[in-house]
């Protein structure tokens, strides 16, 4: 199974109020892991950026002037080819059915999709998207959904990410996004191969189901830290809820 996990940065939330795309970075997941295969292309947008957008990504501040060197970490962007010219290099990555796996997928799908319809190419339909804002909000309802709150939730380091930065943002979604569908390779050991279903010396039995052991494991606790605790909980009185369960 082949997905595509994906981010951009743009000059501002609108492309059909003249913001534009000026940066695309995408990592290629197979079988929920990291293929190595990835993509990342700046992009020139042909028009200003604007102080706030340059603020979150630090992407090309001084846009139409001839090139220098960057300050500060800063990306230049005045040699970096317009859409049109990587439009369809960028459609042949994401193929034409592998998902795509977008954090705010409406935001980013509605800039892509803008920029491909300026210069004729394919739209990509949005139920190719796997939108993981979506799943954070349904899987923790109320809580922070941004990306740096997930990482914090799953112990995931974006210590690195001091900007906004599409590739970068990429590579700590796909981490994001194997933790939400239940962390890496979530069917690793579960479910047998091919290979070993077809080969009946393996002996696996595809039928098999959990039972109760036929004898209790012993306890690991010592006998001092067993009257320890009965002491504690007799101290909780008879309303105890300990007591509805032992």
């Amino acid at each position: 199974m082949r997905e595509i996990v994906l981010d951009t940065e743009t000059t501002g939330f609108d492309p059909f109020s003249g913001d534009r795309l000026v940066e695309i970075g995408a990592i290629e997941l197979v079988n929920h892991m990291p293929s190595g295969n990835t993509y990342h292309q700046y992009i020139h947008p042909d028009r200003h950026m604007p102080d706030g957008a340059f603020g979150v990504h630090g992407i090309g501040p001084d846009l139409l002037q001839p090139p220098r060197p960057p300050k500060d970490g800063e990306v230049i962007l005045a040699d970096k080819p317009f859409f049109k010219a990587v439009g369809q290099a960028f459609l042949d990555f994401i193929g034409t059915d592998s998902k795509l796996i977008i954090h705010n997928a409406s935001f980013d799908m509605k800039f892509l999709n803008a920029e491909l319809s300026w210069i004729g190419l394919p739209e990509i339909p949005y139920d190719r998207a796997v939108d993981t804002l979506a799943m954070a909000r349904k899987k923790f309802p109320g809580s922070p959904a941004t990306l740096d709150a997930l990482c914090r939730r799953f112990g995931i380091d974006n210590s690195s990410r001091t900007l906004h930065g599409a590739l970068l943002d990429s590579e700590i979604l796909a981490e994001v996004y194997l933790e939400l569908i239940g962390g890496r390779q979530p069917d690793l050991v579960l479910a047998p191969s091919k290979s070993q279903k077809k080969d009946a010396s393996s002996q696996i039995d595809e039928n098999w189901r959990p039972t109760r052991r036929p004898a209790p494991l012993p306890p690991r606790i010592t006998d001092e830290e067993a009257a320890a605790h009965a002491s504690f909980v007799e101290g909780l009185g008879d309303g105890a809820i300990w007591n509805k369960f032992n």
